[in-house]
């Protein structure tokens, strides 16, 4: 078996792990669009509709959908980038999943000019070219907690390198991730590699960048870890006051589980052991430079 084979078959495993507790379940806690990634927060009484809206809004801002006739969402979730970019006029919209329910889900949605393909980005092969990807909270499934970081950065490359290919060279790559930050892989909590996220591990900054060496120019970054403490913090609020109906979803232990995993994120993103990393990059010309669309030089 390949080791992109191998990688698939075991990212896949691990979104079902994930995900299988079922959309009913993720309704109770998350927002009505179902974004399970990081708000954006800029003002305390911010509700979470809002700053789950801000955060859609500020990826399709920097890969200017206005301009786009092609987008690609690169661990799509239920949906809500897709959905906002065809609502912007983006006349395609392709999003990748490794979830079968969150596939169905956005097919049952019907944007138009959105398709959702259940496909590991490593097997993925676009018949044309987008003029934006983005990709929110998947970057983390990329890499196993049994990769060196050679290895680590090697696999990042390799997701660089198609992201550029598959981008119009006017394009731009707006990515989300978790990292780490003061901590090492070697503190990371056990719970929450073999419960939560298994055979998943984050990247640090300088494995991002070193990937991403000659091949993009980031543009802007930020770390939102109060972000996302904030979030997860309100998520855990959500399902402790719908805690009665989770259990019958999916049972006690479950919802033990994801409350455990939430207060422990939140914690970790409070003391910034992990990040919250958005990176806008754009590829590497060749010659002159030639203007984003829509914009001056």
């Amino acid at each position: 078996m390949s080791v992109h084979i191998e990688r698939s078959v075991a990212a896949a495993a691990a979104i079902r792990h994930h995900y299988d507790a079922g959309n009913d379940f993720y309704r109770l806690w998350l927002d009505e669009s179902l974004s399970y990634s990081c708000a954006l927060r800029e003002n305390p009484d911010d509700t979470m509709e809002l700053a789950q809206d801000r955060k859609l809004r500020y990826h399709l801002d920097a890969i200017d959908a206005e301009h786009a006739a092609a987008v690609l969402d690169i661990g799509c979730g239920w949906g809500a980038i897709l959905e906002r970019a065809a609502g912007a006029g983006v006349a395609r919209s392709v999003g990748l999943t490794l979830s079968p329910q969150q596939a169905e889900f956005v097919r049952s949605r019907a944007c138009p000019g959105v398709e959702v393909r259940t496909e590991n980005w490593l097997h993925y092969e676009p018949d044309t070219r987008f003029d934006g990807i983005i990709s929110i909270g998947a970057f983390e499934h990329f890499a196993t907690p049994d990769d060196s970081p050679a290895e680590k950065i090697g696999v990042y490359r390799d997701f660089f390198t198609r992201c550029r290919d598959w981008l119009e060279p006017d394009g731009a790559l707006s990515l989300q991730t978790i990292a780490y930050a003061n901590m090492s892989r070697d503190q990371a909590s056990a719970f929450m590699q073999q419960e939560i996220f298994p055979d998943a591990d984050l990247p640090t900054l300088a494995e991002i960048t070193a990937a991403a060496e000659g091949l993009f120019e980031v543009r802007s970054i930020s770390n939102g870890r109060l972000d996302y403490a904030w979030t997860c913090e309100q998520w855990a609020r959500r399902l402790r006051a719908n805690r009665a109906e989770a259990v019958e979803l999916v049972g006690a232990d479950v919802v033990a589980r994801y409350e455990r995993y939430l207060k422990l994120s939140a914690l970790g993103f409070r003391m910034g052991k992990i990040g919250l990393l958005r990176l806008v990059l754009v590829p590497y010309r060749t010659g002159f430079f030639t203007p984003r669309r829509g914009r001056p030089a």
